[in-house]
């Protein structure tokens, strides 16, 4: 297995110390994945810049969570699902929300449910989407401007999940609580 670099203020690349300066203040310490990312600058930067406009959107804290992990959970990442977890307690999204996608079971309501399965099928369709799939999802009371957003996070959670497979990113302390494996079923407290 490759061993990938994990940086902290001291031994990150010159040019990667401000945006660790900049999870730091944002978190209150430095996230694991950040701490891997920035061993490339530019890949630190596009996250952060990705995950900026992102929570810019029109996506309220609910829908923002089934966008980031329906693909977490598609992706099996092992790091992001326990983070969106933490992230949409942090956020007060619905414990029930939550369970339901970390347990891939019906979401409370319709609306969200027609964006998980958006979602996904952007995910596991690469893209090519049939008009009865767009149909469905603006019939739920979704835009063209929020099936791009959806995009937009597909962007964002490919670059953390798959750095996250790569290296093996340790789940963050507070996060522990949380930690995840397709099948389980751990309570969310």
């Amino acid at each position: 297995m490759t061993d990938f670099p994990s940086h902290d203020l001291t031994t990150a690349p010159e040019a990667s110390k401000p945006l660790l300066e900049k999870s730091q203040a944002a978190f209150g310490r430095l996230p694991g994945l950040h701490q891997v990312m920035s061993d490339s600058p530019q890949v630190l930067e596009g996250y952060q810049v990705l995950h900026k406009l992102f929570t810019d959107t029109d996506f309220d804290a609910d829908e923002m969570t089934v966008v980031w992990q329906a693909i977490n959970v598609e992706n099996e990442c092992h790091y992001c699902v326990p983070a969106h977890t933490g992230i949409a307690k942090m956020m007060k999204v619905s414990d029930d929300i939550t369970q339901a996608l970390r347990d891939e079971t019906a979401l409370p309501n319709e609306k969200l449910e027609a964006l998980r399965t958006f979602t996904l099928r952007v995910v596991r369709q690469r893209g090519v989407m049939t008009d009865a799939q767009f149909d469905a999802f603006f019939a739920a009371g979704y835009t063209h401007r929020a099936a791009l957003d959806v995009v937009l996070a597909v962007a964002q959670k490919t670059m953390s999940n798959y750095i996250n497979h790569f290296a093996q990113t340790v789940v963050d302390e507070p996060m522990q609580g949380f930690l995840w494996k397709r099948g389980d079923t751990p309570i969310v407290t």
